[in-house]
């Protein structure tokens, strides 16, 4: 759990500072999620090595709705249809002014389906009105993507549900430091 979260952190720190990331705002949500992943993390770590029943029980509930979320993300990213992720694509295209620059200045492409001079493009090709749309471009990465997360977080889900297991297994374990005859 601590290596996800700390690659999230990394990873959204390399983007942004190579250039390849201007949204403040994806960067920010990725930094958040692997310090939220990493203080649980650590809540669990603390739990086991002092065998504290409230902070395993809140590690477990915490772990299990995260293996809800994760697993039905990973699901609905390996269920997506070419259609539907054209039509993903172009709500995110539309909505999104700081990803639109960074795609068309990363893949050298402008506009989405069609390509108009008349409006403003950040990439190379624009000088030389020689662009292509970046819809064909995006979704051959798209499909690659959605694949390879989707794996990535069903393979993570199911090692989360194994530690809920795990740590409900040992959260019902006598203490071994403790007093025997403090429980009878």
């Amino acid at each position: 759990f601590q290596l996800v979260s700390l690659l999230l952190i990394g990873i959204a720190a390399w983007g942004i500072g190579f250039g390849l990331i201007s949204s403040f705002r994806v960067v920010g949500v990725a930094i958040a999620v692997g310090i939220f992943l990493f203080l649980i993390a650590l809540v669990g770590l603390i739990g086991a090595v002092k065998h504290h029943q409230v902070l395993l029980f809140f590690y477990m509930i915490i772990l299990l709705l995260v293996f809800i979320v994760q697993f039905s993300v990973s699901c609905a990213c390996l269920a997506l249809n070419k259609e539907q992720q054209s039509q993903l694509l172009e709500v995110g295209w539309n909505n999104t002014n700081s990803a639109r620059t960074d795609i068309e200045r990363n893949l050298n492409c402008c506009g989405f389906r069609v390509f108009d001079r008349n409006e403003t493009c950040f990439s190379d090709c624009f000088r030389s009105h020689q662009c292509q749309p970046c819809a064909p471009i995006i979704e051959e990465y798209s499909g690659m993507v959605l694949r390879f997360v989707g794996g990535i977080g069903l393979f993570f889900s199911f090692t989360e549900i194994l530690g809920v297991w795990l740590t409900y297994r040992y959260r019902n374990q006598k203490d071994p430091r403790a007093n025997p005859s403090a429980f009878l």
